[in-house]
Parts: structure tokens; C-alpha cells; sequence
């Protein structure tokens, strides 16, 4: 018997668990065994960089627009996405005034006949949370009292199940990797921005008024991936490797939303045939159970 060679296979079989961070061993894995199953090729994503340039959106505890931690993240999500595969991702950037861009946003994702809608945010809190510091010689607001993500979709979105259904994948998948949502939303003192949450594991909010979400009818989230009201996570959110675990996360995310849906649906879909009720996922992918602004 050759016990060099058996000692060897079974080192190798026990290496996975030795080293290494335990997402990157589930994610990964998970991935290999689903990824068969998902065309990227043909998978169309839509990824939205919210905000405009002329409509910049919150300002940060250091004075920068939330626009440009938006385009920045949204288009290293592309990327990423493009990379993994996914070759018919698009970037939505769009211009002019906010409501407007929004059903702009809305027409262009209808039009590219996208099978997934992500909207990308950075977050900020109500004015009455603000506190007064000098950076650079300069006032700023800022508010140290929250911090971390969070996903919201729409129970009026045209497809309210997937979307649950991606914003959990989502979520999961940034708590696997050690960030943290905030659960700030859920308490009375937010007022009128008060919001359900739908998923505690993932924190995945509902919020129904939201424009890009609601009048979408296609699977559609919006990802606030920090807080940049918060001076310590203003920095964090500038660091490559914060960018770098979001866009993983997504990617991951996307891949296992792509490999569970029933390959039907996209035909359902195009020929208006789909019902927004009924959820076109295999039971085996299913999962266990801002301040946002007032329209995005």
C-alpha cells in the first residue's frame, strides 16, 4: 500500500478547511457547484449609479458628494461583473435632475431587457442627527452614530419575490465576508423614515416608494453600501479593499440569484407572460427567511 501517497490525497482533501477565510471557502465552492447551471453570457445586469452629476446626492463628513462614491463603486461592480462572466452588464449613469433621471434609469433597464436591477447609494442620516467639526479648515455635518449597509426593495416592484430574493443573496453574502448592516432604520426616532424590515439575517428593508424599485418590473434592489456621514466609514468606503469585498459580494450574489432561476423565465419575461406574484426560483435556492432618500 502506498501510505505516502494515501497521507498526501487526504491533506489535500483537508486543505480547504486549514487556511484560508471561511467565506472564501463557502462562497467559492458554492459558487463552483451552482455556476454550472448560470449562463453569465446571456444574464443581463443592470448596475445604477445613483444620483446624478448635477443632482450629486448627501455630502459626506469631509464634504464629497455621495455621486462620486456611487460611480466609482458601481463601476468597479461592472467590472467585476464583466470579468466573472457576466458580459451583458451595463452601467446606467444618467444626468439632469433627480426625478427625472429616475424614470430615465427605469426606461434604460426596460430597454437593455435586464434580468436584474442594483441601484448603488452611500448613505447619510436626517439632518437632526447632524453634528458641526472642522476638516481641512471647513465646517462639515457628520454623524458618528451609525454605520453599515443596507438593502431596501419594494413590495410594488413588478417582481417583489426575486427581489427579496437577490437582496437576501446580497446581504448574506456581505455578512459572510464581516460587514455589518445597520439597524437604525427600524427605530421610531427615524420618523417618517422609519422602515419594515423583511430579513434580519440580511437586513433587507422594504421601502415601496422608492421609483427606481417600484416602477421596475424586472428583480430590483438598491444597495446603500455605507455610511459616509460617518467619518470613520467615509474612510473605510474609499479603501480599495472595502470596494473590492462589495463587488465581490455582489458578484457572488448575482451568480447564485442567475443559477436559480427556472431558465423559462426569462422567456415568460419577454413576452409578458410572468406572473410578479409568483416566484420562479427552484426550492432548493431558497433561503431562510436613509436616512434613504424619499425617491431614488
Amino acid at each position: 500500500m502506498n501510505w505516502p501517497r494515501i497521507w498526501a490525497l487526504a491533506l489535500a482533501a483537508l486543505a480547504p478547511t486549514l487556511d484560508g477565510p471561511a467565506w472564501a471557502q463557502s462562497a467559492g465552492s458554492t459558487a463552483n457547484a451552482v455556476g454550472q447551471t448560470c449562463n453569465r453570457a446571456s444574464f443581463r445586469v443592470a448596475v445604477d449609479v445613483g444620483h446624478t452629476a448635477e443632482v450629486p446626492g448627501a455630502k459626506s463628513a469631509r464634504g464629497k458628494y455621495e455621486y462620486d462614491f456611487n460611480l466609482r463603486l458601481a463601476k468597479l461592480i461592472e467590472h467585476k461583473l464583466t470579468e466573472a462572466g457576466f458580459e451583458k452588464t451595463t452601467l446606467l449613469v444618467t444626468h439632469g435632475k433627480s426625478r427625472k433621471g429616475l424614470f430615465e434609469r427605469v426606461a434604460h433597464s426596460s430597454k437593455a431587457s435586464a434580468d436584474l436591477f442594483l441601484s448603488i447609494h452611500h448613505d447619510s442620516v436626517p439632518d437632526k442627527f447632524l453634528e458641526k467639526w472642522q476638516f481641512e479648515g471647513q465646517e462639515h455635518g457628520f454623524s458618528d452614530r451609525f454605520k453599515g449597509h443596507s438593502i431596501f426593495v419594494s413590495r410594488e416592484n413588478g417582481d417583489y419575490r426575486e427581489s427579496l430574493q437577490f437582496a437576501r443573496l446580497l446581504g448574506n453574502q456581505l455578512k459572510a465576508r464581516g460587514l455589518q448592516y445597520t439597524p437604525h432604520y427600524t427605530e421610531k426616532f427615524m420618523g417618517h423614515r422609519q422602515r419594515q424590515l423583511v430579513d434580519s439575517e440580511a437586513g433587507v428593508y422594504r421601502y415601496d416608494q422608492l421609483v427606481v424599485l417600484r416602477k421596475t418590473r424586472i428583480p430590483a434592489a438598491l444597495l446603500e453600501a455605507g455610511s459616509i456621514i460617518n467619518r470613520d466609514e467615509e474612510l473605510a468606503m474609499e479603501k480599495p479593499e472595502r470596494q473590492a469585498l462589495i463587488a465581490a459580494a455582489v458578484v457572488e450574489a448575482v451568480d447564485h440569484f442567475c443559477a436559480a432561476r427556472r431558465p423559462q423565465e426569462r422567456i415568460a419575461r419577454q413576452t409578458g407572460t410572468a406572473s410578479p406574484t409568483r416566484s420562479s426560483f427552484a426550492p432548493a435556492a431558497m433561503l431562510p427567511a436613509a436616512h434613504a432618500k424619499s425617491q431614488r
